[in-house]
This record gives C-alpha cells, sequence and structure tokens, in this order.
C-alpha cells in the first residue's frame, strides 16, 4: 500500500518541524575602538573606550570636546569594512550632510538604519548647531545584534565601522570600530 504525500500535508510537516528548528542568529562582539582627534584645536576626545562588565556584556563610551562651538555645518563619511587580508571597503561607503540628515533623517533610509544604532544612546538627536559636546554612553551590543541579524543579515567576518567627522569641510576626528559577526 502506499501512501501519497499531498502538497498541504508536506507543508503542515514542514511548517511543524520548523518550529522545533533552532532559529540560527548572528552574534556581534565589539573587538576594538579607535579615535583620532586630527585638529585638537577644534576637538578632541575626552574619552574612548569598550568596558567588557562580564563575559556577555560589553559597552562602547565616548566622548568628543567640542572648543569652537557652535558647529553650525558639519559632514560625516561613512564606511563598512570587511576584514578580508586587511580592511576593505563593503557594502557602505558614503559623505552625508549631518545638518540636513539630521532635520530630515527620512530623506536618508541607509544613513537612518545606521544612526539608529546608536541614536538613543548619544546626544546627537538634533538638527545643527551643536553648543555642546558629544557623547555616546554605553553603546551595548544588543542594540547592533538587532540591526545585523533580525533586520539585515550580514555574513560572519571581522567587521570595522570607519567615521570621519568633517565640519567646515575640513576632517576633525576619525573613529573606527571594530567588532566580529559570528
Amino acid at each position: 500500500m502506499y501512501v501519497m504525500c499531498s502538497t498541504p500535508n508536506v507543508l503542515v510537516y514542514l511548517l511543524v518541524m520548523s518550529y522545533f528548528v533552532v532559529k540560527i542568529a548572528c552574534r556581534v562582539e565589539f573587538t576594538n575602538i579607535k579615535c583620532n582627534s586630527e585638529d585638537k584645536e577644534f576637538s578632541d576626545f575626552e574619552y574612548c573606550y569598550l568596558k567588557s562588565v562580564n563575559r556577555s556584556y560589553k559597552y562602547l563610551s565616548l566622548k568628543v570636546n567640542l572648543f569652537q562651538v557652535p558647529v553650525t555645518k558639519f559632514s560625516t563619511k561613512f564606511g563598512l569594512y570587511k576584514r578580508f587580508s586587511g580592511y576593505k571597503p563593503f557594502l557602505y561607503n558614503f559623505t552625508v550632510n549631518g545638518c540636513n540628515f539630521l532635520k530630515r533623517p527620512k530623506s536618508f533610509p541607509v544613513v537612518r538604519y545606521f544612526y539608529e544604532i546608536f541614536k538613543d544612546y548619544s546626544n546627537m538627536n538634533h538638527s545643527c548647531p551643536y553648543d555642546h559636546d558629544i557623547i555616546v554612553d554605553k553603546l551595548t551590543i544588543e542594540r547592533i545584534n538587532n540591526r545585523f541579524s533580525k533586520t539585515l543579515t550580514f555574513p560572519e567576518g571581522d567587521y570595522m565601522f570607519e567615521f570621519h567627522f568633517l565640519a567646515y569641510g575640513i576632517n576633525r576626528a576619525v573613529v573606527k570600530v571594530y567588532f566580529t559577526l559570528s
């Protein structure tokens, strides 16, 4: 006696089995951060570090002291790099006018995707002018995990975010955040 499989039965079987399969998700881990002030008369980093509270909880914090305020015109060069015998550009490499973006973030969907990673942890949440120091306080890895595993998946490997902050067309600071995706 032969039992025939119908398409609906196969679909039900696959749905039931997929319920029991462990969801595969990537895990992001900070490995390093480097902050460099290119113009110490304009700005300097008071602190820039990764802190490991325990094996699973790490966070990033930095503070930039601005010496020539208010800043009414700035832009950011952003690059995502993946390590292939050295860090090579991977998917994103662009420059955005920071004042225009912060006025109308919905007009820049790719920039907004990355900005939303840290906006709740930073005081860079309003449009120009900036007349105060810039702080990113305790940016946890969970925020990045959500962006890199649930929203948009990326392949495993070593990565680097590189930010060049320009004010009035002059490069003022460079921040490099290194992380591993496994």
